[in-house]
């Protein structure tokens, strides 16, 4: 499509978190004019001043360019941000409570708020992942304390990036999922995205809620099923990564996220999967399923942690490399990563802890004690008397392995994304252990 004919629109994206920033930051590239509000204002004033709290590649040029232009703004006010757009995006943290249930209370709150601003017609667009129904009782607060005859409309529109690409996912998605109660916000919301290529699917807003937790949920239960498989190659002495590679090339069944490994982490799967367990109870149906995907998947970090001790014995004093922090490559994120509850149980057997990861110390300073944080994997490996790897980054697939040999205690290398080649290892003189390999 022709740029020109793209019609440009006002948008206020309220959060400034990992979805909100992206959402942003790829709508002001479209060319429309974005102002991204956020209650923190050490965090509005960094992006004033052109520094991106979280690592996201690309994102931070994005940005750059689009303040430049002025086509994106950052505030913390959201009277000012709702009275000056036409579409108002809600992106704020949708954190579990205990019981698993999605914590909406942000949500509700910046509805309130809304409601008090609303001075003409918008589109109220859900961005942050919801269980499903939560539109209508944003609708309903929105009418509770909206001035009267002032039109509206809430819609879904579900985020369905990845950490690490979610520049490329915003702008080339497998998909758009809107979901809309009239032909008037679908309009809207078909023109804000005009200037994309992606089949767009048009749904009512309790499907389009939907759509993101079963997403997610399938996901989450194709890499669970990869562990629980591997742990039975590992029992017939089969290569869970020849296993995974023959189901992958069936097209119905596909390679994508039957990756075996120490399990998923992040923001979302662990939340989406909880939340979804928790809806599905609240109307219901017990979805055995997924709480099985949930077990298997803290199963794993409890497996990667036993086969260090099955070679080690005891860990007390005993020196761990951990390479990789953060929940996936190309992230800083450290949200349920499963680096971090690695830690916490090898902290409680009395092991000497250093850890490396490409991104993420600067956060890992601020929650993690009693590891020692350096700034090289070869600082972390000096000396170790195992190499854990956690996190696949690309800078730990080309290390320089004589050179590791020379320097551990131990040549134990303990795989958790099985992305090492074992018969080389081997042939250098390490004894190397994968899950399911």
């Amino acid at each position: 499509m022709n740029k020109t004919s793209v019609k440009k629109h006002n948008i206020c994206v309220i959060g400034a978190g990992y979805v909100g920033l992206v959402a942003a930051a790829c709508f002001s590239k479209l060319g429309h004019k974005v102002v991204c509000v956020d209650n923190n204002l050490d965090k509005i004033s960094a992006l004033r001043k052109g520094k991106v709290p979280n690592y996201e590649p690309g994102l931070d040029l994005i940005i750059k360019n689009s303040v430049r232009k002025s086509l994106l703004y950052f505030s913390d006010s959201i009277q000012s941000g709702v009275k000056q757009a036409q579409v108002i995006f809600l992106a704020v943290g949708t954190p579990s409570r205990p019981n698993g249930e999605a914590d909406l209370t942000a949500l509700e709150k910046v509805a309130f708020e809304i409601a008090k601003n609303l001075d003409s017609y918008k589109v109220i667009v859900e961005k942050s992942t919801v269980p499903a129904q939560t539109g209508i009782k944003i609708k309903k607060t929105i009418q509770r304390y909206a001035k009267k005859n002032i039109e509206f409309d809430v819609a879904s529109n579900p985020e369905f990036l990845r950490e690490g690409s979610a520049v490329s996912d915003f702008l080339k998605p497998d998909r758009i999922v809107i979901g809309v109660e009239s032909k008037k916000a679908e309009g809207i919301l078909r023109s804000l995205y005009s200037g994309i290529k992606a089949p767009l699917l048009v749904t009512d807003i309790n499907t389009a809620e939907l759509i993101k937790h079963a997403s997610n949920s399938f996901l989450a239960t194709k890499i669970s099923f990869a562990n629980a498989l591997s742990l039975v190659c590992e029992k017939t002495g089969a290569d869970i990564d020849k296993v995974s590679q023959g189901m992958g090339l069936d097209q119905r069944i596909g390679k994508g996220f039957l990756k075996a490994g120490v399990g998923f982490g992040g923001s979302c799967f662990p939340k989406d999967v909880d939340a979804f367990i928790h809806l599905s109870k609240k109307v219901g149906y017990d979805f055995k399923l997924l709480t099985e995907v949930r077990n298997i998947n803290r199963q794993q970090r409890m497996r990667f942690v036993e086969k260090i001790k099955e070679e080690l014995w005891i860990l007390k004093d005993k020196v761990i490399a951990i390479l990789g922090l953060s929940f996936k490559p190309d992230t800083d994120d450290l949200r349920e990563a499963p680096a971090l509850y690695i830690i916490d149980m090898l902290k409680k057997e009395g092991a000497i802890l250093r850890a490396y990861d490409p991104q993420a110390l600067l956060k890992a300073k601020k929650i993690l004690d009693k590891v020692e944080l350096v700034d090289s994997p070869y600082k972390a490996i000096k000396g170790a008397d195992c190499l854990a790897l956690i996190t696949e980054w690309d800078e730990f697939k080309n290390l320089n392995f004589t050179k590791i040999k020379k320097s551990m205690r131990l040549p134990l290398i303990v795989d958790g994304r099985n992305i090492y080649d074992r018969k080389h290892l081997e042939k250098l003189g390490f004894k190397y252990i994968g899950m399911g390999r």
